[in-house]
């Protein structure tokens, strides 16, 4: 053996002894650092969550004016659909949705990429060739790379199938966006259907809060002296008690009513996003008029609910966003063909050209896709009637609605008009009593009975009007009309807000249009209602 094979021999045991070495002591290293990388849960302490609290409880009404001494009905419209936080939760979902169109219609684009590198060794990347026929070196060692270079690019490239999946996914998008703002119609029209009913409950609240409160202090004191009349036996017993009977009878009425109205104001606090413990009083409003006017039999106004309700129209964009899910899948089938173009530069001085652009074509084509595509086409199709069937489903339940939304308005007009006669009846016969009382005629424990009476009276018809206002609001819900359209709420400030509320809530005639026999598009306008 030569002296240069030997030293060759001992270069390489070398080379293969720090070989080992190195994947040893990069084996360990790597176990060390990825045992120090793993993560575990760390729950928030409580400092970190009472500042979360804070923050939160600071910023939950920021940005929002103080109500002025009295609110009327038309800025609670105004104030639940400029500050309440579903609405603008829905606002912000509807721009992420925006936001993601404007990404997926950015994907279609082509690419167009930079690169860059460095790279560099100890020695030279010299090589030699070896005979193939004799088996000696037939060159000397010679390289063409330096120690240390560094190379970039610029290309662009286009590939037509990802374009083709591209165009598809914004298509998908846009729908979303659609189905967004479906939702958000849905959340204005319950917030507005809240307040009509919240704020004639919190309005009868605070109109008779007080008188309440008297003639409950009133109530018992006349207990206390029926109490005191059986005990000095000035009367019979079955007398006393059964007066007694009575009075805590109107007396637990009258504290259930007024704990049910209580909830009613916080209720519409929370609907304008003002505080609970915020005071604030509400103005007189005149009864709005009762009746319904549609105009429409109710074969037609079902067809109207199904044309405008928000629920059956997200159905029918999640049904084309599924059908162009099957697009996708023909699309994924086909070969993909990229076509690239770009400069390129390299600082390695024994390149004879460090400088040239280059171009190409290329094709491929992932063949499992064509086994995958039976089992794809096949869960489109089951998602398909999924959604037919829940489109279905939610045709019979917008029908149900639409018919018992009118049977209920019929008995809730019925029951305030007998409220109202109840009440007309009542106030005729504490009159009569309170003349009876003033020439003594009667006791005063009779007089405090019917007055109890005529409060609850009182309470029982303006609950009947708000409840007559509740299932009017249900109607036109079931009929998914829009009685504010949304760029009326965001184009205005506060004060607009209230004057279009205003101005659209007293609109001259409830009368719908007839709609028209030909087969509505897929995403026909909601059909807006002037009250």
């Amino acid at each position: 053996m030569t002296f240069e094979a030997a030293r060759r021999g001992r270069g390489r045991a070398f080379a293969r002894t720090a070989l080992r070495t190195t994947m040893v002591a990069g084996a360990i290293g790597f176990g060390l650092a990825l045992s120090g990388c793993i993560v575990k849960p760390q729950p928030l302490g409580p400092t970190e969550l009472s500042a979360y609290a804070a923050d939160k409880l600071a910023r939950v009404g920021q940005g929002q004016p103080l109500p002025g001494p009295r609110i009327d009905l038309y800025e609670a419209f105004a104030r639940a659909l400029k500050y309440n936080l579903d609405q603008r939760v829905e606002i912000m979902q509807t721009a992420v949705r925006v936001r993601e169109l404007t990404f997926a219609n950015d994907q279609m684009l082509p690419g167009f990429v930079a690169n860059s590198a460095y790279a560099g060794r100890d020695s030279y990347a010299a090589s030699s060739s070896i005979s193939a026929i004799t088996g000696r070196q037939s060159l000397e060692p010679s390289y063409s790379q330096d120690k240390q270079y560094a190379f970039g690019d610029l290309s662009l490239s286009w590939n037509i199938l990802d374009f083709g999946l591209s165009y598809v996914r914004a298509q998908q998008a846009a729908d979303g966006v659609l189905i967004a703002e479906e939702t958000r119609r849905r959340v204005v029209s319950r917030i507005i259907e809240d307040v009509r009913t919240t704020y004639w409950r919190a309005l009868t609240s605070e109109r008779l809060a007080t008188r309440l409160r008297a003639l409950e202090s009133r109530a018992q004191a006349a207990i206390g002296n029926a109490r005191k009349l059986y005990a000095e036996r000035q009367t019979s017993p079955v007398t006393a008690l059964t007066y007694e009977r009575e009075l805590i009878e109107i007396k637990r009425e009258v504290q259930r009513v007024e704990a049910d109205l209580q909830v009613a104001r916080s209720q519409l606090a929370a609907l304008m996003n003002l505080p609970p413990d915020l005071p604030f009083h509400l103005a007189e409003m005149e009864a709005v008029e009762e009746g319904l006017k549609l105009g429409l039999p109710e074969t037609e106004l079902i067809r109207v609910a199904l044309q405008n309700r928000s629920e059956l129209r997200e159905v029918a964009y999640r049904q084309r966003i599924n059908g162009r899910e099957a697009e996708a899948a023909l699309l994924e089938l086909l070969p993909g063909f990229n076509v690239f173009v770009g400069g390129n530069a390299d600082t390695n001085r024994l390149l004879y050209n460090a400088n040239w652009v280059g171009w190409g074509a290329r094709a491929s084509w992932n063949l499992m896709r064509v086994f995958q595509y039976p089992e794809r086409k096949a869960l489109v199709g089951a998602q398909d009637q999924l959604l037919d069937k829940r489109a279905l489903a939610v045709t019979m339940a917008v029908m149900t609605q639409v018919h018992v939304s009118r049977i209920r308005h019929a008995l809730a007009l019925k029951e305030y008009g007998t409220a109202s006669e109840f009440r007309r009846v009542q106030r005729r016969l504490v009159g009569q009593l309170r003349a009876s009382a003033a020439a003594d005629s009667i006791s005063e424990q009779t007089l405090i009975r019917e007055e109890m009476n005529t409060l609850v009276a009182e309470v029982k018809y303006d609950l009947a009007h708000a409840a007559v206002q509740n299932a009017r609001a249900n109607v036109y819900a079931s009929l998914g009309l829009d009685t504010f359209p949304l760029a009326t709420i965001d184009g205005n400030d506060l004060d607009g807000l209230k004057r279009a509320v205003q101005g659209s809530w007293l609109g001259v005639g409830e009368v719908l249009p007839r709609p028209v026999v030909a087969v509505p598009p897929p995403a026909p306008a909601p059909l807006a209602l002037r009250r």
